[in-house]
């Protein structure tokens, strides 16, 4: 409950001043971070540079009444996961650890309505230094005629770096150049990845026999230090050379133990060995230590390639690879291909007759094939024959043909597929071939033909077929190009014609094709026929919600629309008001289209009739709402926010006052306006000073003032303003008021200055977060038992009455202390601030001290809120005498 404060707050009447105070958003980017430099390029690019790791602020200064809303994007890079498909709406950006990925040039949108957005950018370069990498090429050339060979060395050094790296190279502790050395060449190859620079040794000699190392450094930019790799030459550096225990493809039967050393045969200095699988890792229990690899238990899904690979930076790395084949077999397939010369699609006495049989096998040349008539081995005959590698058919599949096809030849044909002498099972695949053997015919069942089924619900979509044998049903989408299946794949097999979806959203309604599949029966033209999926789901109305001010006595209409649902009609509409049924409107006569809306007509708003309406639309599946809220209350005031000089300071007291303005959202919307209600409460306070402010007329974009005075140095405030009509209270609007150093305060001197002559030194306070606190004296008030010959004897006046800021870092202070003053925010939305100081540093063990200056806090562009800059003196006996 707010209750009147014993600290009584002026409040001097308002005034109006002018009016169509509404102004379209402008926009201003200002970077808070830990930036390393603020630059504009040759082109007047703002650039804003930040060390990678560093934590990126920018801050979106905002004018324009009412308050613009501002909305952060990029380009180039993203700037945070997925920031490019969630904007930042806020006028403050933050990236804790910023990458390198996310430089690029980041754009703040400001928009109030009025006019068109404000649009401004500033680009982020990312400053970066990696480890650099060092690899070493020789050639050995012959010379004149094979009397002797040229040896040459490359030693190339790449780094990625931003900015780029420059490079230095040195042969032990000396610099090489070419100016200095006929036998070293400096150079930068064209076509590389990253920055490369290549020390190039001719006609190798002895002293070139050394270690050498590359410096690369980016200037100390943003204080990223240069970084640097050694490598030694000898007469005995080589690149890698391996070999394997095993032949380039292994075959081993599941379960057994594979191990697969690889063995380095050359390399100065030593190789390192790495194991790698493709694709995926290696197998779960895999262990590969000392190039020796091995698999516990292998299993088919172990099948593939396994890469060892040794590195030494000389030369290319030398890799070899073994092919791991897991014996197995899946898949057992059987196709019936009736005469293809004769085009049939049946099996006829007197023509040919093609049997197929095929595995998916590992390794699958080593698959054998054996057929069966009725549990015989078939013999070849003229007429029987077997072959394999049908070219139209997959690789390694078994065929027996049948030539001229009698009627002994009907009955059952097995096909074996195996792996002689291996622990394998055998998979086999049976065939049955009589006068009832006939392709397949594919259909709908009855009533089938279109399912009608709830969101969230299961479907099961059925093709029946009939003939023999029965082949598997493939599925797959007809009215969307390239869609999949809800299980994610285009074509999906199933065994007895059903395919069955659960939890079937909106976007799975269409129609689905089934066909038969031309394997595990007839190998002939695919038969098809099609279902329809319509899945229902409940309406979408708009407004889902919507706010109604309306003057009292005043008529108003309500409308809830149909946007999209299916079935796609108003089954029932049922309006409600504060949950309590209301009498159906009036019906839409029989002739007149289904209607997409319902509406309600209120003939006069009054105080009984505000309230909350409800819609509730049905289309048999389920329902949507509309929510109204119907009231004569007004809309809240709108803060402007672009006040010059809001603050005003009293010299002779602790106190400020400060320049409310506001305007009235909409007020012809409503009731005239009666009066205010304002509430002002100090920040941490519970207590808040009420009071009625009366208004005449207001009219829309018409600027209302109010002086608020007596407020305390520095506190901020929070404010509340309700307006109020005859029908009562409106809607509230708060701000935080904060403390700003006015510009031509009493405070100031002649010059526009200020000094520490001010008792409240120039706005400034002392940093909570600090070790130690300045003082202010002069001569005349200087701690007699301060340490002697410490401090200045007077300020930069020279005048024993002059004030300046004084610190001493004599025990009980330790190194690392710190003491701060930190500045006001200051509005410089109509004015340059600039803060300049003399310093006096004095003692016999001084060592060395931090005196950082940074600018004091600004609330650019109109901007109150912001964050407090720090202006600090470390560890050492100094004194600041003058802010200008």
């Amino acid at each position: 409950m707010e209750v009147t404060c014993l600290l009584l707050l002026a409040l001097i009447p308002f005034h109006c001043r002018g009016q169509g105070v509404y102004a379209p958003a402008q926009a201003q980017i200002v970077h808070a971070g830990q930036a390393c430099v603020v630059k504009e390029d040759n082109i007047s690019e703002r650039v804003y540079t930040i060390r990678e790791g560093d934590t990126l602020v920018l801050q979106c200064l905002v004018t324009g009444h009412p308050r613009p809303q501002v909305r952060w994007t990029k380009t180039a890079g993203s700037a945070s996961d997925k920031f490019q498909e969630t904007s930042v709406f806020n006028e403050t950006l933050r990236i804790e650890r910023i990458a390198r990925t996310q430089g690029g040039r980041y754009y703040c949108k400001a928009e109030n309505g009025v006019g068109v957005p404000a649009i401004k950018s500033i680009r982020v370069d990312v400053q970066y230094l990696d480890e650099p990498v060092l690899t070493v090429h020789q050639t050995v050339s012959d010379v004149r005629g094979n009397f002797y060979q040229e040896k040459t060395v490359f030693l190339r050094c790449t780094v990625n770096s931003n900015p780029p790296a420059r490079f230095i190279w040195k042969r032990g502790s000396d610099t090489l150049s070419h100016s200095q050395d006929n036998g070293v060449d400096i150079y930068e190859p064209l076509y590389t990845q990253g920055e490369t620079k290549v020390l190039k040794l001719k006609n190798l000699r002895p002293q070139d026999y050394a270690s050498y190392t590359c410096q690369v450094s980016v200037r100390n930019v943003c204080g990223i230090p240069d970084k640097a790799i050694t490598f030694r030459l000898t007469n005995t550096t080589a690149p890698p050379a391996l070999k394997l225990s095993v032949n380039e493809t292994l075959v081993v039967n599941p379960g057994e133990n594979v191990t697969v050393q690889c063995l380095l045969t050359g390399g100065d200095p030593l190789p390192q060995l790495q194991w790698s699988h493709g694709p995926g890792p290696l197998p779960l229990g895999a262990l590969a230590q000392s190039g020796t690899l091995s698999i516990p238990s292998v299993q088919a899904r172990d099948s593939g390639y396994y890469n060892c690979t040794a590195t030494n930076n000389v030369g290319n790395p030398a890799k070899k690879t073994v092919n791991l084949l897991v014996r197995s077999m899946k898949n057992a397939t059987f196709q019936i291909t009736p005469d293809v010369i004769k085009e049939s699609e049946n099996i006829q006495l007197g023509q040919d007759l093609k049997l197929s049989c095929h595995v998916d096998a590992v390794p699958q040349e080593k698959v054998t094939y054996q057929w069966f008539k009725n549990g015989k081995p078939a013999r070849m005959s003229k007429r029987l024959l077997v072959t394999r590698n049908d070219p139209e058919l997959p690789a390694v599949t078994s065929s027996l043909e049948l030539i001229d096809l009698h009627f002994s030849d009907y009955g059952t044909y097995l096909c074996v597929a195996s792996f002689p002498g291996a622990p394998v099972p055998d998979l086999s695949v049976e065939v049955n071939i009589s006068s009832e053997t006939v392709p397949p015919t594919i259909s709908v069942p009855k009533g089938r033909a279109v399912v009608t089924v709830r969101e969230g619900s299961p479907a099961e979509l059925q093709c029946e077929v009939r003939g023999k044998p029965r082949p598997p049903v493939l599925w797959s989408r007809v009215d969307k190009e390239a869609a999949l299946l809800p299980s994610g794949l285009p074509l999906e097999e199933t065994p007895d014609g059903k395919l069955r979806l659960e939890h079937v959203s909106r976007d799975m309604s269409g129609t689905y094709r089934c066909q038969t599949a031309r394997y595990n029966g007839f190998n002939v033209r695919p038969r098809e026929a099609q279902v329809q999926l319509n899945v229902q789901f409940p309406p979408e109305v708009e407004p889902s919600s919507q706010d109604v001010r309306q003057a009292l006595g005043r008529p108003v209409l309500l409308r809830c629309s149909l946007l999209r649902g299916s079935p796609q009609r108003i089954a029932s509409a049922v309006w409600r008001f504060k949950g309590q049924l209301l009498p159906p409107p009036p019906a839409v006569p029989v002739a007149a289209e289904a209607p997409d809306h319902s509406e309600l007509r209120l003939d006069a708003v009054t105080r009984d009739s505000s309230g909350s309406y409800e819609c509730s639309i049905s289309n048999d599946v389920g329902s949507a709402t509309c929510l109204f809220q119907v009231s004569a209350k007004a809309y809240s005031p709108e803060f402007y926010f672009d006040t010059p000089n809001p603050t005003r300071s009293h010299k002779l007291s602790k106190n400020y006052s400060y320049v409310l303005q506001w305007t009235q959202r909409e007020p012809d919307a409503v009731d005239p306006l009666l009066n205010y209600r304002l509430s002002v409460r100090q920040l941490n306070q519970h207590n808040a000073m009420v009071k009625a402010i009366p208004v005449r007329r207001v009219e829309k974009g018409q600027l209302l003032e109010y002086i608020l005075t007596d407020l305390r140095v520095p506190h901020s405030y929070e404010v509340r303003l309700t307006p109020y009509t005859t029908f009562g209270a409106g809607d509230m609007a708060s701000r935080i008021i904060h403390y700003t150093e006015p510009i031509n305060s009493p405070n100031l001197s002649a010059d526009n200055t200020c000094h520490f002559e001010d008792e409240k030194i120039c706005g400034y306070t002392q940093d909570l977060t600090d070790n130690f606190d300045w003082t202010r004296q002069n001569a005349l008030t200087q701690n007699p038992k301060r340490s002697p010959n410490t401090g200045p004897p007077t300020d930069i006046s020279g005048t024993p009455e002059g004030y300046y800021m004084f610190i001493e870092t004599s025990r009980p202070r330790e190194l690392g202390d710190r003491a701060r003053l930190v500045s006001p925010l200051y509005n410089a939305s109509a004015k340059f601030y600039c803060v300049s100081f003399f310093y006096h540093m004095y003692g016999k063990h001084i060592g060395e001290s931090e005196h950082q200056v940074v600018c004091p806090s600004v609330a650019g562009a109109g901007r109150r809120e912001g964050v407090h800059r720090r202006l600090g003196i470390g560890p050492c006996e100094a004194w600041a005498s003058q802010l200008s």
